[in-house]
């Protein structure tokens, strides 16, 4: 089985880095992530969140998409529940006129924020209950299809209209998001990076085991979205590391910010947290390219996958760029230009 990888950028803000600097590295390394080989390039969407200042993926995708020419571009994914079905149909229906058959529609039920700004994106709490029924919407606008007679949105249709169309993807970190996804044949990203593996294989288990197949898939496809980090060394990989494991401890205290830099993430841990901590250094994705590879093709033998999408957050946009950089020769991706 040749593993493919591909990349989820959050474009994770950074202490004493302009947040606009941010979202134009976040456009770097896409064309970088291109030239090394990788398969896709994802963007999420967050809202008023400090650490994650990548609100919009629509717009990113779409400057993206005029500085590549064939990396496949997706969200990871559109809040749907915040949205009108019919307005997300159009935004990727345009996206896809701009990058023909290479845009992925990743779809969530999660907020991707606080339950006051949920609300001010949309003052319906009950919206995402809803959600499945949004997504078949979703589905049918994309692809071109009439809804029923007894459906409002008969005879409406999201334009431009064209030979290809978006590939509509399902997301979560639960057994719910794998269900519909198998129920309604569509394409399974479980956030691996989310629960630190809990409940992958049950998820992915349901869906294999309830998929039915669709006009768009006819048998299951499925990835999953982890963190990882490679640098030349394992020290330097771990040193790196340091930035994010503050922030994971951090959150779990309510403290929400931008990476700090290596050098000024370590501060005092309560015995509780410094065991935390070091169970979170040793099941962590980090080191040498080599030692990521093994641990990285391991998984996906286990989870049986054929793809992996990689988040990497470092406080230094270079270090991030080097870790994907290493992990494209690790796995001898195919390039356009030299490494």
């Amino acid at each position: 089985m040749t593993l493919k990888l591909s990349i989820l950028d959050q474009s994770a803000a950074a202490y004493g880095r302009g947040q606009d600097e941010t979202i134009r590295q976040t456009l770097a390394l896409a064309q970088q992530a291109e030239a090394w080989g990788y398969h896709r390039f994802w963007v999420s969407e967050h809202h008023s969140h400090p650490s994650i200042v990548g609100t919009a993926p629509e717009v990113l995708m779409a400057a993206i998409a005029a500085r590549t020419q064939r990396i496949r571009l997706g969200s990871a994914g559109v809040m749907l529940p915040h949205y009108s079905a019919l307005k997300v149909a159009e935004q990727f229906r345009v996206l896809d006129a701009l990058a023909p058959g290479r845009i992925d529609l990743g779809v969530g039920r999660a907020p991707g924020s606080d339950g006051r700004t949920a609300q001010l994106l949309n003052p319906d709490r009950n919206a995402s209950e809803r959600f499945p029924q949004q997504v078949m919407e979703l589905q049918a606008w994309v692809n071109g299809q009439n809804l029923p007679p007894s459906h409002p949105g008969h005879n409406v249709y999201a334009y431009p209209q064209s030979g290809t169309a978006p590939t509509v993807w399902m997301l979560g970190s639960s057994d719910y998001g794998a269900q519909l996804a198998a129920h309604l044949g569509l394409p399974y990203a479980f956030a691996y990076f989310i629960t630190d593996g809990q409940g992958a294989d049950e998820a992915l288990q349901i869906y294999r085991e309830t998929f039915r197949p669709s006009a768009a898939l006819q048998k299951p496809a499925a990835t999953v979205c982890l963190w990882a980090l490679a640098a030349d060394t394992d020290e330097e990989a771990l040193r790196l590391f340091e930035s994010r494991a503050r922030w994971k401890m951090d959150r779990n205290l309510g403290r929400i910010g931008p990476l700090l830099p290596p050098e000024e993430a370590a501060r005092d841990y309560s015995p509780a947290e410094q065991f935390a901590l070091d169970r979170l250094r040793d099941s962590a994705l980090i080191g040498s390219p080599a030692s990521v590879g093994r641990k990285l093709r391991q998984l996906a033998a286990r989870l049986e996958v054929d793809e992996l999408v990689v988040i990497t957050w470092t406080h230094d946009p270079a270090a991030q760029m080097r870790s994907y950089e290493l992990l494209a020769r690790e796995f001898a991706l195919t390039a356009n230009s030299p490494l």
